[in-house]
């Protein structure tokens, strides 16, 4: 399909990478704006509604977000359906950053919707066990890593194992990995990047507004690490077949955009574990992809300090006996207990997240 896409530009200016990408993002975000009400309204009717935990279970928290209840959950659907179909339309499907990235996005967009259902069904904020769910991601993101390192393709300049298991550092440039260390490492950085997004799905757009800076972001490296000129004069691992990584990443920024119209304050749909899941695992398959896995830690800096802010809780509550160091964590429910209006604290984070991403693309030119 991107073979016919091309020849409806006259300049050839959808033959490249990024012409496209701009296409995708623009598709998605059409997509996903006309379907939205459409799907709402079948989640309104099928009584698909976010269960809110109890008073008993978060205290405050459930006062603050007692008018939640019963808004459509599961709305992720519009996320992953739409930037499929975009990439789909768009890319090149032979690519093998193509062919992981949405294996593993649909992967974990499914997991997310096996457990969304189940706890809908089950009217509780219980679903899939802890330990299922991560067995599963791991599964997933272990699937895609080792697809890439030993997918048989020959390229110009160098072959698809030697750049995937490349890593570019800050302030020193790229190493090379040995396959025992990529692989778990990439699994680990998927896993991890899925979990932190999920559990900063907690407010109204929140998610899925850091989820558009956090896109264009790994965009921007993506068609960086696809010329080879920019790659090399920035010491940054190069793949001649890395850019189209961007029109998967736009096509996930234009769906967050037109589920973010109906996402923000006050939601009229929740995109639940099956879109945060799916975005989490995307992100953490571009960041393996263009070998740009520590800059995650910056760019994806506000779905990382929600996921510390929950370890470093448990870890304090359980070596301290009994004793937080939050007054709640994820920490953006911190900020609700200490008296910020659940605006004030989605804005400063998009705020946040936006100045992180302007960081780590800075860091780029450090090496």
């Amino acid at each position: 399909m991107h073979s016919f896409i091309e020849q409806l530009s006259p300049a050839g200016a959808l033959a490249e990478p990024a012409g496209r990408a701009l296409l995708a993002c623009l598709i998605s975000f059409v997509l996903t704006m006309m379907f939205a009400p459409r799907v709402i309204r079948a989640l309104i009717s099928l009584k698909i509604g976010q269960p809110i935990r109890t008073a008993e279970e978060v205290h405050k928290l459930a006062e603050l977000h007692g008018a939640k209840a019963g808004t459509p959950t599961m709305g992720g659907v519009l996320i992953t359906g739409s930037m499929t179909a975009a990439t789909l339309l768009c890319a090149r499907m032979g690519n093998p950053f193509i062919i992981a990235c949405l294996f593993v996005t649909l992967a974990l967009g499914l997991l997310g919707f096996r457990d969304d259902y189940l706890k809908v069904a089950k009217k509780t904020s219980d679903g899939i066990s802890a330990r299922k769910k991560l067995l599963i991601q791991f599964l997933a993101g272990l699937a895609g890593v080792t697809f890439l390192y030993l997918y048989p393709e020959g390229a110009p300049r160098v072959e698809l194992n030697d750049y995937v298991s490349s890593l570019f550092i800050p302030f020193y440039g790229q190493v090379n990995l040995p396959w025992y260390v990529y692989i778990p490492f990439g699994t680990v950085v998927v896993m991890s990047a899925s979990n932190a997004v999920n559990l900063t799905d907690g407010l109204d757009g929140l998610a899925s507004g850091c989820s558009v800076t956090t896109g264009i972001s790994y965009a921007i490296l993506a068609a960086i690490c696809g010329n080879w000129l920019m790659a090399d004069s920035l010491d940054i691992p190069f793949h001649p077949g890395a850019g189209e990584i961007s029109v998967f990443m736009m096509a996930l920024v234009g769906a967050c955009l037109g589920f973010l119209w109906h996402n923000c304050y006050p939601a009229r749909v929740f995109m639940g574990d099956t879109g945060s899941l799916a975005l989490g695992g995307a992100f953490g398959m571009a960041a393996v992809c263009t070998a740009q896995e520590l800059l995650f830690i910056v760019i994806g800096g506000v779905f990382v300090m929600e996921a510390v802010s929950v370890v470093l809780q448990v870890g304090s509550f359980k070596l301290r006996h009994g004793k937080r160091i939050f007054a709640m964590a994820p920490i953006h429910h911190h900020f609700e207990l200490k008296g910020w209006k659940e605006t004030q604290v989605i804005t400063r984070f998009w705020m946040i997240s936006l100045l992180l991403a302007f960081l780590g693309l800075f860091l780029i030119t450090t090496a």
